[in-house]
């Protein structure tokens, strides 16, 4: 294949050995410490403020580090972990139905289709524990039973109730949980907030991570900042397909400066399809919304057992109906994980049984759950989401069938990162979503918020003390020929946008680029189709450079250019997840290779060629990536086909 070449092979040289259920606490205690004095000569930058940048911003500055946070939202709380939904996964059993922490970690490595590190895993099932008590002490107003105790519920991937949850809301009561704690230390003035500031480049001296370009989005000034470590906790990619469920400002362009300069890029094409997202309405459309797999607690899946049976469904009588996630999958039924549960809905509608405009949805419906716990039961669970499918759509889910359908919604790649969670830049450490370290090919429901809060409270404030003990570092400031240049190469990327002066918006490169990888890297790939996505996306960046339209300069707001500077970066990642696609010939959890099927239209992994993270270094724009592969070793959980039926 002439779109990479292979290099030597990488390996995580920080994981701990020995039996599982100790790693994590004994690498803890023979990690190195810096000592309180230390701490406060120190200064760690954390791009990033949603649960895993503001908690660990929060839990550095409780340990006594000076630290300078920076957000492109105008707050800390707008950042997009607070349109999280559904919950958030923890072993704490209180159901009794068998859950445990080693069930947590298996149901995680089985989830992600054997392609996650086991010993990462079983950290994060271990550290859940604690995430539940730090937050409730925090406030977060989780539902409980009408005694007082924390209620629960089921999740996709597993047969226990270990899902604790605030309604639909979920991800704004634990971002407030973190954003309070950050508030605190801004006020005794541990932390340097700094919102409206994009990261927009990396500054490396010596090998080592020591600051970060930004842009300030109001005043248009450009800066370099210092510290002695970086953390990047600046979220996934899934709007390189333009239509996705995340908010039209996610973007990569922080963690793709730093793979620009040194930090492998890992398993790109591992890309989540939620499928309870409110279907496609029409060309119009800047983004998707997502309805939270709570739901399928209590919604059925259906679709008529007819093609192009369009009947309103109230009159399709039961034995009419196809409940084919039940009827497939009768141990999990509408349960099953969110990789199987959307091929499913693809297959069923690519059958001619999809409803709704153009065939594209399914039904969930409530009927019988309202039936059996009354509506003000169901109300109380999930009204807020009702009412927000409704404002969208104009129909009333308590009286007519939801339609949902496959959409972008979670990145399982990001980074690669060592168990430290350090880049393959020395002082440069990856958290949340930004990373690839823990979901594997697929990540299961309500374990967003988990890895995030895990990364930021626990993780992170232990493991990057044995990089900080080495130091505090020499100083660096604006005038060190690494910081010049790297300033330099922005504002010179900046000018380059502006002086192009095309005839195109940066929104219909976006929109163009997104059907493209949609099409041939959305939930089916096969090898022409993305042989045919590299091309395009190679002509489309070619006529971006030539033909965009960037209104205004760069001497104050505006989001011509911000957005512009977002999409050129989507184009050089868009081609990497094809390449990614398609040297990966299997399918596993998310990443679906149509030449990889079993007979009955599962997942066909190859775990003999395939068991390992692919780690990409980046070499130049237009020239072949290096490929770099991590061997997984699975000593407790050993790869078998997955079933869910």
């Amino acid at each position: 294949m002439d779109f990479f070449t292979e290099g030597d092979p990488i390996a995580d040289t920080k994981a701990p050995d020995g039996p599982i259920e100790t790693r994590w606490e004994r690498h803890r205690f023979e990690s190195k410490l810096v000592n309180p004095a230390n701490r406060r000569k120190m200064t760690v930058i954390v791009v990033g403020t949603g649960l895993a940048g503001g908690s660990a911003a929060a839990t550095l500055a409780e340990q006594g580090y000076r630290v300078k946070s920076y957000c492109y939202q105008d707050s800390p709380r707008r950042a997009h972990s607070i349109a999280a939904q559904g919950g958030i996964n923890a072993a704490k059993n209180y159901r009794n139905d068998g859950d445990s922490v080693y069930r947590l970690f298996y149901d995680t490595v089985k989830g992600g289709d054997f392609r996650s590190r086991e010993s990462n895993v079983h950290r994060l099932a271990e550290v859940s524990v604690n995430i539940i008590d730090q937050c409730v002490a925090q406030g977060v107003p989780f539902a409980r039973e009408y005694g007082g105790l924390l209620d629960t519920r089921s999740f996709g991937g597993a047969q226990v109730q270990r899902t604790f949850y605030a309604r639909g809301q979920t991800g704004q009561q634990l971002l407030l949980g973190a954003y309070q704690a950050l508030e605190r230390q801004i006020g005794l003035g541990n932390v340097e907030m700094n919102a409206r500031h994009e990261m927009l480049e990396l500054i490396i001296v010596d090998g080592k991570a020591r600051g970060i370009v930004v842009r300030d989005l109001v005043t248009g000034e450009i800066t370099t900042e210092f510290a002695d470590a970086v953390v990047l906790a600046s979220g996934g990619y899934g709007n390189v397909f333009y239509l996705s469920t995340n908010a039209k400002g996610c973007n990569v362009t922080a963690t793709w400066r730093a793979h620009r300069k040194g930090a492998y890029f890992a398993n790109p094409c591992y890309t989540q399809i939620h499928p309870t997202c409110i279907p496609v309405s029409g060309d119009h459309q800047s983004k998707l919304t997502l309805m939270s797999e709570s739901l399928r607690n209590d919604g059925r899946v259906w679709v008529p057992k007819a093609k192009g049976d369009d009947r309103n469904p109230k009159d399709i009588p039961e034995d009419e109906r196809d409940y084919y996630l039940e009827r497939i999958y009768p141990s999990f039924g509408n349960l099953v994980p969110r990789d199987i549960a959307s091929r499913a809905a693809k297959a069923v509608c690519d059958q001619g049984r999809g409803v709704g405009p153009g065939g594209l949805g399914v039904y969930l419906d409530f009927a019988d759950a309202i039936g059996r716990l009354g509506r003000k039961a169901v109300e109380a669970k999930y009204g807020n989401l009702f009412e927000m499918y409704e404002r969208i759509t104009g129909e009333d889910p308590y009286e007519v069938p939801m339609r949902i359908y496959p959409a972008v919604h979670y990145t399982m790649g990001g980074l690669w990162v060592d168990y430290d969670l350090q880049s393959t830049i020395p002082g440069l450490f990856v958290i949340g979503e930004a990373n690839f370290s823990d979901h594997g090919a697929n990540r299961l429901g309500a374990s967003a918020l988990m890895q995030g809060l895990a990364d930021g409270y626990f993780v992170l404030p232990n493991t990057i003390a044995n990089y900080l003990s080495a130091g505090p570092f020499d100083k660096v400031d604006e005038s060190h020929p690494a910081a010049v240049e790297a300033r330099q190469d922005v504002e010179d990327r900046l000018q380059r946008l502006l002086a192009v002066n095309g005839d195109r918006t940066v929104d219909s490169f976006h929109r163009e680029l997104g059907q493209i990888m949609w099409e041939h890297c959305g939930m089916e790939r096969t090898e022409a189709g993305l042989r045919k996505a590299i091309d395009e996306i190679r002509a489309l960046r070619d006529q971006f450079w030539q033909r965009v339209r960037v209104l205004g300069d760069g001497e104050g707001l505006n989001q011509s250019l911000e957005k512009a500077g977002r999409v050129a970066d989507f184009f050089e990642l868009a081609e990497l997840m094809c390449i990614d696609a398609l040297h990966r010939e299997e399918s596993c959890g998310g990443h679906f290779r149509a030449e990889h099927q079993t007979e009955d239209g599962e997942a066909q992994r190859d775990d003999e060629h395939f068991s390992y993270v692919a780690a990409w270094e980046f070499t130049a724009t237009g020239q072949p990536s290096v490929l770099h592969k991590e061997d997984l070793q699975f000593e407790y959980v050993h790869p078998t086909q997955r079933s869910y039926k």
